[in-house]
């Protein structure tokens, strides 16, 4: 931390959704942080305006064409005091640099693997919005994070939620003493009560409409899926150390009550608020004070009802596919969500039909062996058997006609598929 208590910040995901929302928590408080470095994949011009209005000391692409004319730019505006570094090598050392006090790790996908790993292991208050950092490698960041001394906050908006529900100790630790067990809520996205012929004919225009969330393509599919849920169900058990059947997860439409913890004693404590992820964001940045997000206060009366129901896991297979997937343990998380990254670019693209997201995912399960992951490079090796896999068996159903390329026509790779 700087002399004058200014806490360095280190946003890796800058351009995503969560990053330009932390920035916007950041510039509201410029006496207690100070924006260190961004970083991103590709994106130039989001990027390069991120730099002129926060003059960060360093700016990284892991693209090292748009790191180049990152820099061109830079360079040619005169005066900004940012150095334009490239690669992923970049991005871990960035994480793990001396200057930083917190990481705010939001690097959507596999990509962020690494560089939350480097946070952690170099002590830093880590703010993960990551998912896969956890779902993919949870032991290997957990030991990490006891190893390196990092303060490990959580993120997403549901287990931020159920973090502030819990008992803490100094170093943010969950303490589970009196804990009967958790409770997820999900607002289930765009498609909830619909059937399997309706979902059918969906298109990424459908998907990518969230209800409440302003969120990126990807975890909009993932949310309308409902595997947006099952990989926060294995974030939890890792975080809260629990197990796969101590966490239930609950429909809740409104999306004001985020999680939920219940005690021993009868007690469900919930954390309530607007949707909005500059709440979790401050509450990470912060911890353990409060401060101003700019978000407006949740009026209970304009609410007026809370809502809540079981989640349909014959409609949404993706859930029931995440849990078995965690009760397996070992690198089964691992494989489903490459399948998942894969499967869901595809439907984007118009590649396959919405269903298809499921079958995908189950095939790769039953193609790519399971084994119990000891380092990074392991992983990294079952993520890319599993995309390979992937996208050999959507190319592969695309020529055979076992898949769709879009809403409209029937979805024949469901038939016959365990997840139909």
């Amino acid at each position: 931390m700087s002399a004058a208590g200014v806490q360095r910040v280190a946003v890796l995901g800058s351009n995503g959704s969560i990053g330009v929302n932390t920035l916007d928590v950041l510039q509201k408080h410029p006496d207690r942080f100070e924006v260190f470095a961004l970083g991103a994949r590709r994106s130039v011009d989001a990027v390069f305006e991120q730099c002129r209005q926060c003059q960060p000391r360093y700016a990284v692409l892991t693209d090292e064409t748009a790191a180049a004319e990152l820099a061109r730019r830079v360079a040619a505006e005169g005066g900004m005091k940012t150095e334009v570094l490239a690669g992923p090598g970049a991005l871990e050392a960035i994480a793990a640099h001396d200057e930083v006090d917190t990481v705010m790790a939001a690097i959507v996908g596999s990509a962020g693997m690494a560089s939350a790993l480097a946070a952690a292991r170099a002590g830093k208050r880590l703010l993960l919005a990551n998912k896969e950092a956890l779902v993919t490698a949870g032991g290997l960041l957990m030991r990490a994070v006891e190893e390196g001394g990092a303060i490990l906050l959580p993120v997403d908006s549901e287990h931020n939620a159920i973090f502030q529900c819990l008992p803490v100790d100094a170093r943010a630790r969950p303490q589970s003493d009196g804990v009967a067990g958790l409770i997820l809520t999900a607002s289930g996205g765009p498609f909830r009560g619909k059937d399997r012929e309706f979902l059918s004919q969906v298109t990424p225009e459908q998907a990518c409409a969230h209800p409440n969330w302003d969120m990126g393509r990807k975890i909009s599919v993932d949310s309308a899926s409902l595997m947006n849920k099952g990989l926060e169900l294995a974030e939890a058990c890792w975080l809260f150390d629990v197990a796969e059947d101590q966490v239930e997860v609950v429909v809740h439409p409104q999306s004001i009550i985020h999680s939920l913890v219940r005690y021993a004693d009868g007690s469900v404590l919930a954390q309530l608020g607007e949707p909005d992820m500059r709440t979790p964001i401050a509450c990470c940045l912060a911890w353990p004070e409060r401060i101003d997000g700019g978000v407006k206060a949740l009026d209970l009366i304009e609410a007026a009802r809370l809502d809540f129901e079981p989640p349909d896991m014959a409609a949404f297979p993706c859930l029931r596919i995440a849990r078995e997937c965690i009760a397996s343990g070992g690198s089964a998380m691992a494989v489903c969500n490459a399948a998942n990254e894969i499967a869901v670019g595809a439907f984007l693209e118009g590649q396959i039909g919405f269903l298809d997201i499921a079958v995908v995912i189950e095939a790769a399960l039953a193609g790519i062996p399971l084994i119990e992951p000891g380092s990074l490079a392991e992983v990294e090796d079952v993520d890319s058997q599993a995309r390979a896999f992937a996208k050999q068996f959507v190319h592969q159903g695309l020529q055979k006609g076992a898949a769709v390329s879009t809403g409209g026509r029937s979805n024949r790779a469901s038939v016959g598929s365990k997840g139909a």
